[in-house]
């Protein structure tokens, strides 16, 4: 199956298909192309992020922490 890069939009917390315990934040995550998250990125609750944005926000946290 196809995969994806997704995170939360701001301020939510998803849970993810597989285990409702686990939950998508604002760090970009890579999950299958599942309808589940098709929807969820329908209707708002997460962000389908690109390779190269999901680089710069992990560079951007890192210079955040120096």
């Amino acid at each position: 199956m196809n995969k994806i890069k997704v995170k939360a939009a701001d301020g939510l917390r998803v849970p993810m298909a597989h285990n409702p315990y686990e939950y998508i934040g604002d760090t970009p995550v890579e999950v299958d192309n599942a309808l589940y998250y098709r929807r969820l990125i329908a209707e708002g609750d997460l962000i389908q992020v690109s390779d190269g944005l999901a680089a710069d926000l992990k560079t951007a946290k890192k210079k955040g922490a120096e």
